[in-house]
């Protein structure tokens, strides 16, 4: 059995937690297959004590997720969990959801991986916090009005008190789905991966907010899965690592963050992309000029492009040419205008002003979403999508096999639905269908959000492979100033409503 901070509820004291400081206790958290008998998640047993976050951190697809999902309840209906919850002396048997979701916003509260999954699409991002006050913490319409907008204002997103979450960037659904999450006071609260696709300063803010609402909460818990070492670092607490479902390492953070014993958890803290070795990126680049791939040619171009949604103008005088083989940089604060101008250079945005010249057929135009689940029909497997790609495009899909290889994606997530893999996996799955489609220019806009380091490590690789090697024209869209410095050709950054260049990062 795999421990954590472990306690149970008869225990007086173990490995220094006393019953009265633990808010949560779990014993022997499993998850598997409805019907079938391998684990995806090996037994777990935890507590939160008060006031001392828990962090969790691993691979993508390492059973990270499914550990919080086991604990709120909100497993898919194919997977099933076992082992007990313990909440204020009370026992709550994992197999049974239903059993948790009088506990939803008042004792336990989430912020899901997928914010527009947690939002109500139909509803103005201002009521849907303040319904949050009204029905679950019981506040009146008026001060839960006002608490509602004094959070937007808080996280930096009150010019969107008025909007559909569909309308706004995945930083900004996720900075509101945030506030959601809070406004019902419960004291235990689960982020997972609470500050993906935020730029630096954003990810600060994020684990300020999550250590002061641990702070000046009674008894509160806090446990944050994350990927982020700059977030894990910051909220501190104690330290779980999760590889293939199981705990291979565990203490306090600090410690193990600076002196990792596991030689997976080491080479975890070692790949940020500051690291990286640029002589892998540069081989390929050569490699690809041998080859005659990097033809030069231009692919897109924009013309003194103005970018608007609705009244408010996000970039103006835009020019911008990509050729094949080339990766263009584009950083820039959340809610800024990077996934607009994608959009524009897309087609799927109107320009204000302007004009987007494309030089190929227009499906060589191709978008790696931030946020892969909405590209992605909920009922078919992800074996049956590829082939329905394959027919639709005449593919070969005989290098299917090396790909999924490639990008780390096991051939039994074929048979799996959408919702029944991670983040991290699905949107490998979507680099997967560009790779096999072999568009002339990609608009990536964070697709390594959601991965590991050493995942994300990877895939950035297959990314730049792609590019070099078919010339394809890929502008890259990322908070992280070190990658796209190892990996872009050049980089530019949306500032005051420009895209500039920038020089050094």
């Amino acid at each position: 059995m795999n421990v954590a901070t472990m306690t149970t509820p008869a225990s007086h004291t173990r490995h220094g937690v006393t019953a009265d400081d633990v808010v949560l206790s779990a014993e022997d958290v499993s998850v598997r297959v409805r019907g079938a008998q391998t684990a995806l998640l090996e037994p777990v047993s935890l507590a939160l004590k008060a006031g001392e976050p828990l962090v969790v951190i691993g691979e993508t697809g390492s059973g990270k997720s499914l550990l919080a999902q086991a604990l709120l309840g909100t497993l898919p209906p194919e997977l099933v969990a076992s082992g007990s919850l313990w909440l204020d002396g009370e026992q709550y048997p994992l197999h049974t959801p239903e059993n948790r979701r009088p506990l939803w916003g008042r004792r336990l509260a989430v912020l899901p991986q997928e914010p527009w999954l947690a939002l109500d699409p139909l509803m103005k991002v201002i009521r849907q916090i303040g319904e949050a006050y009204r029905l679950v913490a019981g506040r009146s319409a008026q001060a839960s009005h006002a608490a509602a907008r004094s959070d937007l204002e808080q996280l930096g997103v009150a010019a969107a008190s008025e909007q559909l979450p569909g309308k706004l960037s995945g930083g900004m659904a996720q900075r509101v789905a945030f506030a959601a999450a809070r406004a019902g006071g419960a004291p235990l609260l689960i982020a997972d991966e609470p500050t993906k696709g935020l730029d630096a300063a954003r990810v600060s803010e994020i684990g300020e907010l999550l250590l002061k609402s641990l702070a000046e909460t009674p008894r509160a818990g806090l446990m944050v899965i994350t990927h982020d070492m700059a977030l894990a670092h910051q909220i501190g607490g104690r330290l779980m690592v999760v590889r293939r479902g199981q705990v291979i390492e565990q203490g306090a953070t600090r410690d193990v963050l600076a002196a990792p014993t596991h030689a997976y958890t080491r080479r975890l803290v070692n790949a940020a992309p500051q690291a990286w070795p640029e002589a892998a990126f540069k081989l390929a680049a050569d490699s690809a000029s041998r080859d005659g791939k990097a033809s030069g040619e231009t692919i897109i171009r924009a013309e003194n492009l103005t970018i608007a949604r609705g009244d408010t103008t996000l970039l103006r005088d835009v020019e911008l040419s990509v050729k094949g083989g080339e990766i263009i940089g584009v950083q820039g604060a959340s809610g800024c205008g990077k996934s607009s101008l994608g959009d524009a250079l897309l087609g799927l945005l109107p320009p204000h002003s302007g004009r987007v010249v494309q030089h190929a057929e227009r499906p060589q135009y191709q978008k790696l979403y931030q946020d892969p689940v909405a590209t992605f029909p909920p009922r078919r497997t992800l074996g049956r999508l590829l082939k329905d790609l394959s027919a639709r495009h005449r593919l070969d899909d005989s290098q299917l096999p090396q790909l999924m290889e490639q990008l780390s994606l096991a051939p039994g997530l074929l048979s799996r639905l959408p919702g029944q893999v991670s983040g991290g996996e699905l949107q490998r799955f979507a680099l997967l269908r560009l790779m096999l489609i072999k568009p002339r220019f990609v608009f990536a806009d964070e697709p390594t959000s959601r991965l590991d380091p050493l995942v994300q490590q990877e895939v950035i690789a297959c990314m730049v492979k792609m590019v070099r090697e078919q010339g394809t024209a890929l502008v890259l869209v990322s908070h992280d100033a070190a990658l796209l410095r190892k990996v872009a050709d050049r980089v530019l950054v949306v500032e005051e409503g420009r895209l500039k260049a920038r020089q050094q990062l």
